[in-house]
């Protein structure tokens, strides 16, 4: 069997090709500037987040020379030349610190697409090539950046209906949508760094990896909260004639003065439930339990059964008009969690207007579309070179496709500043500028973290 290859060595995290690299730059490059930017996609904004955990995570770890000989012998073996020289350098002259300085917008922020959001360069005038090397690790703030970027989107959405429809709005919101998506990711760290973008715009997430990276890497003690809840498991364990002593022990277990639960009731047939189970049987002991029965649909179309369930509920247990003249349940809500993304979360927000009905009745569990179904095009994301420097002369680089016009590149030094009033990318044709009124910082410089920013502080400019 070959020897395993280590799980912390940052040479091997790049794309193969960018080894040769290197060989490929003009003659008397001393120096590389590159930048990331949203190129559009679905939102008009991005809400920049993440960059903090993959710089602590990765970037400040030292280069070895046991690290360097093993992704030689890999990258060679891979059929690619390595520059083996620079890297040893690194060791020899850096310590193993890389001499890279990364320029960023503050975490939180909300950007205009087109515009600057990040940038790098290098240190040491005999490795530009690093610029390029790590675009494959930086470029992947894109996954957090566009997960807080949707979730901030819905989160307008939110606010919105709960500002039309409810008395406590401010209250109610932190709450609404319910991240249900670490079994829908593809990794541990994408739960964890995909879940705590979604918690800089709300508190609710069943996503406890996103609590460690929050506590580890933004200095968050509970970064995101959760409340009991029944799953199909523990309410079919009952077995189908048993399914009202289910429920019943649901609320002998939580229901709690003051408590909050909630109750998948769609196990057999959710009408029955609600009607007779909830709506009779089980009412007293709701009411007089003072805690709130959170009831869960979990199957049909999603718009139809949540106001299948609010209409049977306000029903049942009654409705008390706010002061905005919309009903608002009494001693229990409604948590749809299946089928939920930007469009149905939409239409049951509306439908809820419609039949006159407070937003606060209803919360939303959003998993795979929270935290899966994005990619680097959502926000056509992209990481190019815009400025070298050649023999010592200043060359702007830039690409420009005639086949796609939309890809055009900027070139400059680039930097994020206001303008009348808006954020715009002011480009700078020289390495000797010291960035005057930029909105960006630099946050890493020759291996360390310079800037290190709470989950409380991203909150605060989100």
């Amino acid at each position: 069997m070959p020897a395993p290859l280590s799980d912390h060595n940052l040479i091997l995290d790049t794309d193969s090709y960018k080894s040769s690299h290197f060989l490929q730059y003009p003659k008397g490059t001393t120096r590389l500037f590159s930048y990331l930017e949203s190129r559009g996609g679905k939102y008009p904004t991005t809400r920049f987040f993440g960059l903090q955990y993959i710089l602590d995570q990765y970037l400040t770890r030292r280069v070895t020379a046991e690290m360097v000989e093993e992704a030689r012998t890999l990258i060679e073996a891979h059929g690619e030349p390595f520059p083996y020289d620079g890297w040893m350098r690194v060791v020899n002259v850096h310590g193993g610190k890389l001499p890279l300085e990364i320029r960023a917008v503050p975490e939180g922020t909300n950007v205009p697409i087109h515009n600057i959001l990040m940038s790098c360069t290098n240190t040491d005038p005999e490795l530009p090539w690093l610029v390029g090397w790590f675009e494959t690790m930086l470029m992947r703030v894109w996954y957090p950046t566009t997960v807080c970027t949707q979730s901030h989107a819905i989160r307008e959405i939110i606010k919105e209906a709960l500002d039309k429809t409810s008395d406590r709005a401010a209250e109610e919101l932190p709450f609404k949508l319910h991240d249900f998506g670490s079994r829908g990711v593809s990794s541990r760290e994408s739960a964890g760094l995909g879940g705590l973008a979604h918690l800089v715009n709300f508190q609710g997430s069943d996503t406890l990896e996103a609590l460690r990276v929050a506590r580890n890497h933004y200095g968050a003690d509970i970064a995101g909260y959760s409340i009991p809840a029944a799953e199909h498991s523990t309410i079919t364990s009952w077995g189908k004639e048993h399914e009202v002593e289910a429920y019943r022990n649901m609320v002998r277990m939580f229901g709690k003065k003051g408590g909050i639960y909630a109750v998948v009731s769609d196990s057999y047939d959710l009408k029955h439930a609600i009607n007779v189970h909830w709506g009779e049987t089980l009412k007293k002991d709701v009411i007089e339990s003072g805690a709130t029965l959170v009831v869960r649909p979990d199957s049909g179309d999603p718009p139809a059964m949540v106001r299948l369930a609010v209409k049977a509920l306000a029903a049942k247990y009654g409705t008390t008009v706010n002061t905005k003249g919309y009903q608002v349940l009494n001693h229990v809500r409604v948590i749809q969690g299946d089928g939920i993304n930007e469009d149905t979360i939409r239409q049951i927000l509306q439908n809820l207007l419609i039949d006159g009905f407070s937003a606060e009745n209803v919360a939303f569990g959003m998993g795979g579309a929270l935290l899966q179904k994005v990619d680097r095009d959502t926000q056509r994301f992209a990481y190019k070179a815009s400025a070298g420097l050649i023999d010592g002369a200043y060359r702007g680089i830039y690409k420009d496709p005639v086949t796609d016009p939309g890809k055009r590149s900027k070139d400059g030094v680039l930097d994020l500043v206001l303008e009348d009033g808006r954020m715009t990318t002011r480009a700078y044709y020289t390495f000797d500028t010291d960035f005057p009124g930029s909105l960006m910082r630099t946050v890493y410089k020759d291996g360390e973290l310079i800037v290190r920013d709470t989950l409380d502080d991203i909150r605060a400019r989100a």
